[in-house]
């Protein structure tokens, strides 16, 4: 995988010298979909500005969005994708380490004829320090791996430096949007957002985390578990102005 992903990415170092523990490709693309991603994928890739110690997020778009809206950890795409079409006028950064995922997204971005979308091929952590204060209006972390062996509980993206770097960039009132699958992360996700208090829970009674609202469409992961007897919980979570963590 290693010399795949130099041979996709380039010139672009700086994702070389991250450390991610986990998948980086599945299956052998299709000569279609290989073909497709490797000519397109410069058209959505972040390629200059990652050196600098604050990004500049207007650089990465020849139209200046409105807002921006992050999504980590995009899977297949089908969600971002979907959010993009309907949201021409945001930027989205997706970050997703997983080559096969971007190259999903890239055929989505493709089919759609969508711009408003720029692709970080990265698990994001090496990068939140580099987002500027309140930047970012949405987050959404979907179905993110559960590392569900105690000794990777430390790998999981829920961490208390994570939502500390969550509730820094997003702006007054963003929100936070994530779903899992799996009991013991929910439960741990539910406990370190309390504990951080940064964040206020909008669920107002349990239909409101176990289905998902209009505006938050199914990706085949959800259809995944479903199909397994699992039941996905969808939280919905909006910045409070000062966190205090509470242990």
């Amino acid at each position: 995988m290693h010399d795949q992903k130099l041979e996709v990415l380039g010139k672009h170092a700086i994702y070389e010298k991250t450390t991610f523990r986990g998948r980086r490709h599945g299956r052998k693309l299709s000569p279609q979909l290989d073909k497709l991603f490797k000519e397109n994928l410069h058209t959505f890739l972040v390629e200059e500005g990652l050196e600098s110690d604050e990004i500049d997020l207007n650089t990465f778009f020849s139209v200046k969005p409105t807002k921006f809206w992050l999504e980590i950890g995009f899977g297949g795409g089908e969600h971002l994708a979907w959010q993009a079409k309907l949201n021409p006028q945001i930027g989205i950064l997706g970050f997703e380490p997983y080559i096969n995922g971007v190259a999903s997204l890239v055929r989505h971005l493709v089919s759609e004829k969508l711009s408003n979308v720029r692709i970080f091929p990265e698990d994001i952590r090496p990068f939140l320090n580099k987002l500027p204060n309140g930047c970012i209006s949405r987050i959404f972390i979907l179905f993110p791996d559960p590392w569900p062996k105690s000794k990777h509980r430390k790998r999981r993206i829920i961490q208390y430096e994570t939502l500390s770097e969550f509730h820094r960039i997003l702006k007054p009132e963003g929100k936070l949007r994530i779903a899992t699958d799996h009991v013991d992360y929910l439960t741990w996700i539910l406990i370190h957002f309390n504990n951080f208090n940064g964040f206020q829970w909008l669920a107002k009674s349990p239909k409101n985390w176990r289905y998902r609202v209009s505006n938050w469409p199914q990706t085949r992961y959800e259809q995944k578990a479903i199909r397994q007897g699992r039941e996905p919980a969808f939280l919905e979570y909006r910045r409070r102005d000062t966190p205090t963590l509470i242990l």
